[in-house]
């Protein structure tokens, strides 16, 4: 059994990540999931959610927003529309997208075609400030 993963973080803009890593963490759409070297092969879809990693006992935390996860021997495919880094996020932006979000909501019914688009919205927001407050600023 190996030792480390291979992490490989990819947007369609760039890498974000390739590492050697001890441990990860993601919001899966069935729930919250944790990976450790030997894991058994599978793919799973992310929700907009934390990603949590452990490289030599430093811990380290994104924002994503949907996409798929993949481990294949040891190897940990993510693919993503977009990661942010805890010390990347803008938390004032955050706050402002947050309220947003809520005055949208709080105009709209659930029927409504806009509503998915605005609570997803709050949901990046949510978790942009929740992994934001876990930098090291």
């Amino acid at each position: 059994m190996a030792e480390k993963l291979q992490l490989e973080l990819v947007t369609p803009y760039k890498k974000v990540l390739s590492e050697q890593v001890d441990m990860v963490t993601a919001s899966g759409v069935l729930g919250e999931f944790t990976v450790l070297p030997g894991h058994a092969a599978f793919l799973t879809s992310l929700k907009i959610g934390e990603l949590v990693y452990s490289k030599d006992g430093t811990i380290s935390h994104l924002a994503l927003n949907w996409g798929y996860f993949e481990v294949v021997d040891d190897r940990i495919t993510i693919l993503v529309e977009t990661a942010e880094r805890a010390d990347e996020i803008d938390l004032e932006r955050a706050r402002t997208a947050l309220g947003r979000a809520e005055e949208a909501l709080g105009k709209l019914s659930r029927e409504d075609r806009d509503f998915i688009f605005y609570e997803a919205a709050l949901q990046r927001a949510l978790i942009r400030m929740q992994v934001a407050s876990k930098s090291n600023r």
